[in-house]
C-alpha cells in the first residue's frame, strides 16, 4: 500500500512566510528556516516552498532559501514560483530542491516539462494547477499566482502535462486557501480521475476531519496544509495519529 503524506505548504514573499486568504489578503507567518525546522522535527512527510512575489519574479530567493533551509531540514523539498524556463527548474534541482512546482510555464511550453523530466525523472516535475469554481459547478484554471485564466480544461491540461513528463500534480482550490472550512473534494477529484501519477491536494484545511474526508473520498495520495499548522497547535504528528485510526498508512519514523 502506498503511503500517503502530509505537506506542510510554506509561501515565500519577500523572504518571510505568508499565509493567504483565496489568493489575496495575507498575514505574516514567520521565518522559513526556524518555521522548515519545526516541522522537521514534528515528521513531516516533505515540505513545500512556493514563491508568490508578485514582482520581480525569479528563482534567486527560493534558492537562497533553499540553501539555508537545508541546513536545518531532512525531507523532499518541493519548490515553485518564477520558474520561466528549463534553465530555472534545473538550476533549484542542482542547487537543492527535490522537486520543482511549474504552473504558469506549464500553460505556456510544455517542453520545459519534458526536458526537466528527461533529466531529472518525471518525480522530480510538479504540475501545480490554481482553480476557481464557476456558478455551473465548472472550474477554471487560473496562473500567474491565480490573476490569469486559462483556456484549457483542467482535464486536458493534466492529460497533456502528464504526456509531457509530468510525475505529480498539486491542485490548489483559490476559493477554499486559507478559509480553513474544507478542502475542494469535487476539484480533487476531477484531477484524481484523469491522472495516472500522485495528485496532492491543497486549500481549505482547517481540522482533522477535512484531511480525513478529502483521503477517504478522493483517494489521493498527498494534502498539504497551510493555514490548519500555522493557526492552531495541530501539526503533521497529530494529524496522523488521528487519521491512522481510519486505515490510512503514513511513514512510519
Amino acid at each position: 500500500m502506498l503511503k500517503k503524506r502530509i505537506i506542510p505548504v510554506q509561501l515565500l514573499l519577500d523572504g518571510r512566510l505568508v499565509k493567504t486568504k483565496r489568493f489575496g489578503e495575507y498575514r505574516d507567518v514567520g521565518d522559513p528556516v526556524k518555521s522548515s525546522a519545526v516541522y522537521n522535527s514534528q515528521y513531516a512527510d516533505e515540505l513545500v516552498f512556493l514563491n508568490i512575489s508578485r514582482t520581480g519574479q525569479s528563482v534567486q530567493p527560493l534558492a537562497a532559501v533553499i540553501e539555508r533551509v537545508s541546513e536545518v531540514c531532512f525531507m523532499p523539498l518541493s519548490v515553485g514560483g518564477g520558474i520561466r524556463s528549463y534553465e530555472d527548474a534545473a538550476f533549484l534541482i542542482q542547487n537543492g530542491a527535490d522537486k520543482v512546482v511549474l504552473n504558469t510555464v506549464a500553460y505556456a511550453d510544455k517542453s520545459v516539462i519534458t526536458r526537466v523530466s528527461e533529466r531529472f525523472g518525471a518525480q522530480a516535475v510538479v504540475i501545480g494547477i490554481d482553480a476557481v469554481r464557476q456558478s455551473d459547478g465548472s472550474y477554471v484554471a487560473k496562473s500567474s499566482c491565480g490573476r490569469t485564466a486559462q483556456s484549457i480544461s483542467i482535464t486536458d491540461h493534466v492529460r497533456s502535462c502528464e504526456a509531457a513528463g509530468a510525475g505529480e500534480f498539486f491542485v490548489q482550490s483559490i476559493d477554499h486557501d486559507g478559509m480553513m472550512e474544507g478542502f475542494d473534494i469535487p476539484l480533487i477529484k476531477l484531477v484524481s480521475a484523469v491522472a495516472t501519477v500522485p495528485v496532492v491536494g491543497c486549500g481549505g484545511s482547517g481540522h482533522y476531519n477535512h484531511l480525513r474526508d478529502a483521503f477517504l473520498e478522493t483517494g489521493v495520495s498527498g494534502l498539504a496544509c497551510g493555514s490548519l499548522f500555522n493557526f492552531s497547535d495541530s501539526n503533521p504528528i497529530r494529524a496522523k495519529a488521528f487519521l491512522s485510526n481510519y486505515g490510512l498508512a503514513f511513514k512510519v519514523v
